[in-house]
């Protein structure tokens, strides 16, 4: 039998204990082998739930994983990733790679410079729902769509409302999936122009490579209980839709945790480039830094 693949954590917010590191103490073929944060006392509290080691620095945790896993705000992602790379672990990657387009193309070059695999944590692409609506559309032949991100993330009492969140708005953080569902269900984009304020709403114009044109609005200061994912496709075929309303309760990712762990095991232990990669990651971060220009 394979060893389970070991994984350190670097964070220890709200977001690392929720998700990531219960996703990958459960998940299949993989351990929790480290935490490390900057709080100490919070890293020491969430290895303890989970039998890790609380590095006491980042280069400790390296010492005990074989991969690297983040849940921390964009710049120190960005700052951190490279060097675990260049060490030669493997990561599993938080959206978006960085708050700047070089910030992503570091981490991006790091990892092909390293030869490491790399995952992306875009959590809709490992629904079933969406894998369906995404093979379905591109095989019916798209000619438009339009589609919807809302949530309340960064209004006060959210866990999600990390001052980068309330700075930044929905376009760094909801962004990278939309566009990331749009290119994959419609096909490969070429230009994004975004108008609105980004900490209350956005709407996206998307042009694609087979001159399809796509729309789409963000928000995470919405009034709603929990995240909505909508998108209509009109095909060929007729129209298709997808709702999918992830929430933010544990049960709802279980079927997700599962899949990116299974999937992050097994694209490491075959050597095997997962297509969510940091390549992925770089090219969403493109799209993104050509929205805010346009805009």
């Amino acid at each position: 039998m394979t060893e389970p693949l070991t994984i350190g954590l670097v964070g220890a917010g709200p977001w690392a204990g929720v998700f990531h590191a219960p996703m990958i103490h459960n998940g299949p073929g993989t351990r929790l082998a480290a935490v490390w944060a900057r709080r100490p006392e919070a890293a020491e509290e969430l290895a303890s739930k989970y039998q890790a080691k609380a590095a006491a620095s980042f280069e400790e945790l390296l010492d005990h994983c074989e991969a690297v896993a983040f849940a921390v705000p964009p710049d120190i992602q960005a700052r951190y990733a490279p060097l675990a790379a260049a060490a030669g672990r493997h990561l599993l990657l938080e959206k978006p790679l960085g708050f700047t387009l070089a910030e992503a193309r570091g981490v991006a070059d790091a990892v092909a410079d390293a030869g490491v695999i790399s995952q992306v944590v875009l959590t809709n692409r490992y629904r079933e729902s969406v894998r369906a609506f995404i093979s379905a559309t591109r095989a019916a032949g798209p000619v438009g769509a339009i589609g919807e991100y809302l949530g309340g993330g960064s209004r006060p009492g959210s866990m999600f409302a990390t001052p980068w969140r309330v700075e930044r708005g929905a376009l760094l953080d909801l962004g990278p999936h939309v566009l990331d569902l749009l290119d994959a269900a419609v096909g490969p984009i070429t230009r994004v122009r975004a108008v609105g304020d980004p900490t209350k709403w956005v709407a996206l114009t998307v042009r694609h490579e087979n001159e399809v044109l796509s729309q789409a609005a963000l928000s995470i200061t919405t009034p709603v209980p929990a995240q909505v994912l909508d998108c209509l496709v009109i095909t060929e075929a007729g129209p298709m839709s997808l709702v999918d309303s992830p929430g933010y309760a544990l049960n709802d990712f279980a079927d997700v945790q599962q899949t990116i762990m299974r999937e992050f095991a097994e694209a490491v232990r075959e050597r095997r480039p997962h297509p969510l990669d940091a390549r992925r990651g770089l090219f969403l971060q493109e799209l993104l830094e050509g929205a805010l220009s346009d805009s």
